[in-house]
């Protein structure tokens, strides 16, 4: 059977190891590391912006929060729009990028993170304390809260369309 390694994304094996069947089954390293600089390009400089916009005037888009953490390397203030995932004392969030994302890594170094909420037609600021949960299943996670909050079904669709190693955050929110 050909290995997947040395393989090139458009090099391509059946299911019996003959040529003939994509790769797509299964995504090599590289096509994986591609698609998370495409994408993390995709958010930095085309959708994450005009969130952060959004926000910075007061508005709050429905669906959306803003997860402020500090800069593992800088210690200032970092924000990223995140899917909202409020439910009760906790907010919720699968990392499309899992230990790769910039915030992950953040909450590594410093887990208490502040996140920006709607209320009402407002926003307020809420402090909590942040935890990666490795062994939280992320699909199911997804499913549970689009039972809680069935508006995140539309973000939990885009983390899985662009995840390339999704992994659940929880969020212990202040009293």
């Amino acid at each position: 059977m050909f290995s997947q390694r040395g393989c090139s994304q458009y090099n391509t094996v059946s299911k019996a190891g003959m040529p003939g069947a994509p790769l797509h089954e299964f995504p090599s390293r590289e096509h994986e590391k591609m698609k998370h600089h495409i994408v993390h390009f995709l958010q930095k400089y085309l959708f994450n912006p005009p969130i952060k916009f959004l926000f910075a005037i007061g508005i709050v888009p429905p669906g959306y929060a803003l997860l402020e953490t500090i800069g593992r390397k800088t210690g200032k203030p970092r924000r990223t729009p995140v899917g909202n995932g409020r439910v009760g004392g906790q907010f919720w969030i699968v990392a499309e990028h899992g230990q790769k994302a910039g915030y992950v890594r953040n909450i590594v170094a410093s887990p208490r993170v502040r996140l920006k909420l709607r209320d009402g037609l407002r926003s307020r600021w809420y402090a909590g304390t942040a935890n990666l949960l490795a062994e939280d299943d992320p699909r199911e996670r997804q499913r549970w809260l689009r039972n809680q909050l069935p508006a995140s079904a539309s973000n939990a669709a885009a983390v899985r369309l662009f995840g390339t190693q999704l992994l659940t955050v929880r969020i212990d929110l202040d009293a």
